[in-house]
């Protein structure tokens, strides 16, 4: 076993309780080069604490930095930072220590430098709520997300169904939900997005599909033409919020495929394709 590995194991042997005792580092109560929380008044181990706070807050903004400037182009004009903006981005990233998350921080700080605008404050204190988990489950989403004709922005369509006409009477069901648990993403990682302001809280329905007008739907890697066979079917879908939307624009799709190839067989029914 190699000594990473042992390293790994170590560390998942830790009980629960000096795993509890770890956390006193961060409280000054453990004893580090000349320092003793034993002889310290709580005076001095509050002072303690809150220069290893400094530190890695310090540690965190520099982390952000040094990546951020791997992603400023060197040949591409620059803007002036907004100060208000500069001023709470730093607040705010001072606190971030997963090092998946510095790293949306520093694109964000590279991408206001460039063309300042893009992202609000208000999006930056919802980013600054979220874990690495929460940012996975959206890099989830936006992979089985898709555009439809000619829209700009992503939909994470949920279903399809038929309404009005009269065949939908001759239908045991008029609605056809996509698998969107069985591909990674359930109901409880959709609830995440919207208790974090990714998503709006109730799907939103399409107007109804023309039949004369075949949409192009584009997923992360798939791409193709559907036409409605009739003139009664619309599409159900979740939208991403103004604020989701901002930070889609910083991280990268984990697609699927499967889940893309899987809707065009639950739509062949009703629809049909063209790759």
């Amino acid at each position: 076993m190699s000594e990473q590995q042992n390293n790994v194991a170590d560390e998942s042997d830790i009980s629960a309780r000096k795993k509890a005792l770890l956390l006193g580092r961060m409280l000054g109560l453990a004893s580090e080069d000349d320092y003793r929380p034993s002889t310290a008044s709580i005076a001095e181990r509050a002072q303690h604490r809150q220069r290893k706070l400094q530190s890695h807050c310090q540690a965190n903004l520099e982390t952000i930095f040094a990546l951020a400037l791997n992603y400023s182009p060197s040949d591409v004009t620059g803007s002036n930072l907004d100060a208000d903006w500069s001023y709470q981005f730093f607040q705010m990233a001072e606190q971030i220590h997963n090092r998946k998350m510095q790293d949306l921080w520093a694109r964000i700080l590279a991408s206001e430098i460039i063309s300042p605008g893009n992202f609000s404050l208000r999006s930056l204190a919802v980013l600054k709520q979220l874990t690495a988990r929460e940012a996975l489950i959206i890099e989830k989403a936006l992979g089985m997300a898709a555009k439809i004709g000619s829209e700009k922005k992503v939909k994470l369509l949920s279903g399809y169904k038929m309404s009005g006409g009269i065949k939908q009477y001759f239908r045991k069901h008029n609605q056809t939900v996509f698998p969107l648990s069985q591909h990674g993403l359930p109901y409880s990682n959709i609830l995440t997005l919207i208790d974090a302001g990714i998503l709006y809280s109730s799907e939103f329905e399409t107007g109804l599909l023309d039949t004369k007008s075949p949409l192009t739907v584009t997923f992360t890697n798939n791409q193709f033409t559907i036409s409605p066979k009739n003139p009664h079917l619309l599409f159900s879908y979740y939208r991403f919020t103004h604020i989701g939307e901002e930070l889609c624009q910083l991280i990268t799709p984990k697609s699927d495929d499967k889940f893309a190839e899987e809707i065009k067989i639950l739509i062949k029914k009703d629809f049909t394709l063209t790759n």
